[in-house]
């Protein structure tokens, strides 16, 4: 048996739907229970990280868990952290972990703790550092678009290595269920690094209307996620990663994604044009 967090996220769901058709046993964990229809081999279980109480009910049987930060959780401590503990006690062998890029040298975010009570655990461990998800194109940066044609965050002239959360699910799937991935930690990346004036223009290409890209202050920005309703941790997390792209933080491109597909990544064209109705 295999325990999804995040279940019914853009990467919860994706590593479900590949160990489904790896053949894998799996428990579906989030806290809001997914209400569409699932195969028999998925088990639907409640996942509240601030509610110790459902941790054991979640991770009792498992073999292996794939772990994931929901983005509102800042104290990490009392919630995944101590989700990690059960884990062990209760016998789990291996737990991939989701993080970000540069968490391993970033104190400020709250994965560099998860990482690093991980490895400290006991546990066999597979750490995924991926860097930014074009899915952010169609939530994080959605409204924007959708309602002013326009991207608005403080990467400068920073570029990002966009990376489909479907080849992280298959990744991350891979790693739960192969042997070899124990004690390693992926740096995963789309195939290209792109500016965000460029996204925007292939934005403006793909849905055949001007999108601009409007390089924000961090100030602004933070005040602007604050607008938007987001609570006071997640966008402070968001806005020291986006403000790290002025620093090169997510350029990198690296080879670890299609070495470990045996395909290459999809592009972030190729999600914008599967996803092109989100910003009609």
């Amino acid at each position: 048996m295999i325990v999804v967090t995040g279940a019914t996220g853009n990467v919860g769901s994706a590593v479900v739907d590949h160990l489904v058709a790896m053949g894998e046993n799996v428990k579906a964990a989030d806290h809001r229970p997914a209400s569409h229809d699932r195969p028999a081999t998925v088990e639907t279980i409640m996942l509240d990280f601030s509610d110790a109480t459902t941790f054991g009910p979640v991770v009792r049987g498992a073999d292996a868990v794939f772990l994931l930060r929901p983005p509102p959780i800042s104290r990490v401590g009392p919630t995944l952290n101590k989700f990690i503990d059960a884990a062990r006690d209760v016998g789990v062998k291996h737990v991939v972990f989701s993080s970000v890029a540069g968490a391993d040298k970033n104190k400020v975010v709250p994965h560099h703790r998860v990482e690093k009570h991980l490895v400290a655990s006991g546990l066999a461990w597979t750490i995924l550092r991926p860097g930014f998800f074009s899915q952010n194109i169609a939530t994080a940066y959605a409204r924007d678009i959708t309602n002013d044609d326009r991207i608005y965050v403080p990467a400068a002239d920073g570029r990002a290595a966009f990376i489909d959360t479907r080849d992280i699910g298959e990744i991350a799937a891979k790693s739960l269920v192969e042997t070899g991935h124990e004690g390693k930690a992926y740096e995963l990346t789309g195939p290209e690094a792109i500016s965000f004036h460029e996204l925007a223009e292939i934005l403006s290409e793909v849905l055949g209307r001007p999108v601009s890209y409007e390089p924000a202050r961090i100030a602004s920005y933070f005040r602007h996620l604050l607008k938007e309703g987001l609570p006071v941790p997640h966008a402070v997390v968001q806005t020291i990663l986006h403000a790290g792209l002025r620093r090169g933080d997510a350029e990198k491109v690296t080879s670890a994604t299609a070495q470990l597909l045996g395909r290459p990544p999809i592009t972030v064209r190729e999600y914008i044009e599967d996803q092109v109705e989100v910003w009609r």
